[in-house]
């Protein structure tokens, strides 16, 4: 897989920006992202050291292992995190959207990889120089820490679902985990983006890729969803809460 990562030049104002305005201004997510802890008068000081890249789909830029040289905002699209084992095997350990930060690292090293799953588009800061700004600002290390915390949540929740739940259970929960998930992005919908391969999403549900195309279609065949080119719609919506409750 080649890493390629499209490095945006800095927004003038022949973009479209107004005179002292930041891109931090009219970023669509930055309500659900770490740095809604900052204030408008703050904003400036973030906006001096991101670092607005894209990344194509299928490619990967942050590699378990390596230095953590840079810390990731999402502000479009769904990249893939993922732990490679010590047989070679890969683990998907979730999938992270618009608003979710990326990269803080124990020992100063990555501890998962992260791939496009469609074109990405990412606030990137240097790991120094944003390590600078929040301990310069406190509040902005505590939302931080509730990012920290949510990730933890995930990961309790994930060990949950690939408990002792049937492969019906653990789809619909994952469905309905998704649907929660674009809601706080982009409103209700019945429609829930799955722009990941039926791979991952067996690989992060604990199946093989035939258990979760049978469930899938076992579910349109009941008239709970309908099928769609990277998305599924909600046709039932009480009898996927209740099988993924079971």
């Amino acid at each position: 897989m080649t890493e390629i990562i499209e490095v945006a030049k800095p927004h003038g104002h022949a973009c479209g920006r107004k005179p002292g305005e930041n891109y931090c201004d009219t970023c669509k997510v930055r309500s659900l992202a770490v740095c809604a802890a900052l204030g408008a008068e703050e904003l400036p000081e973030l906006d001096s050291i991101v670092h607005h890249t894209r990344a194509d789909a299928k490619t990967t830029f942050i590699h378990q292992g390596e230095t953590a040289e840079s810390v990731f905002s999402v502000t479009e699209g769904v990249v893939r995190l993922y732990k490679l084992l010590s047989d070679g095997r890969r683990q998907i350990i979730g999938f992270a959207m618009p608003g979710d930060f990326l990269g803080l690292a124990l020992h100063n090293r990555y501890g998962f990889s992260a791939d496009a799953v469609d074109p990405v588009g990412l606030c990137r800061f240097d790991r120094r120089d944003f390590d600078n700004l929040i301990t310069a600002k406190p509040h902005f290390l505590r939302r931080l820490h509730e990012f920290a915390t949510h990730e933890l949540v995930i990961a309790q929740e994930q060990m949950t679902l690939i408990g002792r739940r049937s492969a019906e259970e653990r789809v619909a929960a994952f469905l309905i985990a998704m649907r929660e998930r674009w809601a706080r992005i982009k409103g209700p919908s019945v429609t829930i983006q799955l722009p990941m391969q039926r791979i991952d999403m067996a690989d992060y549900l604990g199946l093989t890729i035939e258990t979760v195309s049978r469930t899938l279609t076992k579910l349109a065949r009941d008239g709970i969803i309908l099928i769609v080119p990277e998305a599924v719609r909600v046709l039932d919506e009480k009898r996927l809460a209740a099988i993924a409750r079971s």
